[in-house]
């Protein structure tokens, strides 16, 4: 299987990309006989079926990019070499970010933990297999997104990517306590026009869901990167609670899986009949 692909359309007739990049779960044996977890524990980083949920848009005229490297093997929405130098047997390049918030928490380009803080690594890592896996997975995913948002702006005139994610049903707002269903991030409101946000939002408590902005998750290195409303680019990230449709103990998804794959279906449906002028595109660049 390759490590990641784009499901597309015939015709791509939205000016819509959505991306899902840490629900893959191919995860190669040399990688799992490397860890100290077992193959149950390792995927308590993986944005579980998030791929599935948003399948319906490839019918809508709206790629789809994949991951199907799981996260906790590299880690797109990152920094390129944001990694930590405990993790590795020799020197790191000296272009590395070593001191980010997400080294620290171990989470960085190629992540220490997943979850729980739980150690992913029997030894450490050679300098070389960090490398390996951005030069080969890390650098032609971006490169695959970059294209596909520079044909979208080309052919549209903007390009609004979708950035899909889920979390633990036990993460809550920090300033309350409640568990929201989703989690909209537009780092606070300089990544996509806040009109996307607003009617996002709305169309979501409109099938009965929660939604928090920006807190805890404002988006990551994806959203912030390709998020630049003023040139006509536009970056959204979704969060969505597991609890509403899997099992995360067992890792299998539950009867509410079908009813929330039908409500973002609807949700996709009426996000991406958005009007151009919202996303203040000045003209269609080819019919």
């Amino acid at each position: 299987m390759p490590a990641f692909e784009v499901l597309a359309p015939a015709d791509q007739r939205l000016p819509f990309i959505f991306n899902s990049p840490h629900s893959g779960r191919e995860y190669p044996a040399s990688f799992l006989d490397a860890s100290r977890l077992d193959e149950l524990a390792i995927r308590r980083s993986e944005d579980a079926y998030v791929d599935q949920l948003f399948m319906n848009v490839i019918g809508m005229g709206a790629p789809l990019l994949k991951a199907n490297f799981p996260r906790a093997y590299l880690d797109v929405n990152r920094e390129p070499y944001e990694l930590d130098p405990k993790m590795f047997d020799g020197r790191l390049p000296s272009y590395a970010n070593i001191r980010s918030i997400r080294v620290a928490g171990g989470l960085g380009t190629v992540a220490r933990v997943v979850s729980e803080a739980q150690e992913i690594y029997r030894h450490r890592l050679p300098v070389s297999e960090a490398l390996t896996r951005i030069e080969d997975i890390y650098k032609p995913y971006h490169s695959t997104l970059r294209r596909l948002l520079a044909q979208t702006h080309v052919t549209f005139g903007h390009a609004i990517l979708i950035d899909c994610h889920s979390m633990p049903s036990a993460i809550k707002c920090q300033t309350s306590e409640t568990r929201p269903d989703f989690i909209l991030g537009d780092r606070y409101g300089t990544s996509c026009a806040v009109e996307l946000t607003d009617f996002a939002t709305e169309l979501l408590k409109g099938f009965g869901y929660t939604v928090s902005r920006n807190k805890p998750y404002a988006g990551g290195f994806i959203t912030e990167h390709y998020g630049r409303p003023s040139s006509g680019l536009h970056a959204l990230q979704i969060e969505i609670n597991r609890g509403l449709y899997m099992d995360e103990g067992t890792h299998t998804l539950h009867s509410g899986f079908s009813t929330l794959a039908e409500h973002l279906a609807s949700f996709a449906c009426e996000l991406t009949a958005m009007p151009d002028s919202a996303f203040g595109a000045d003209s269609i660049a080819a019919e």
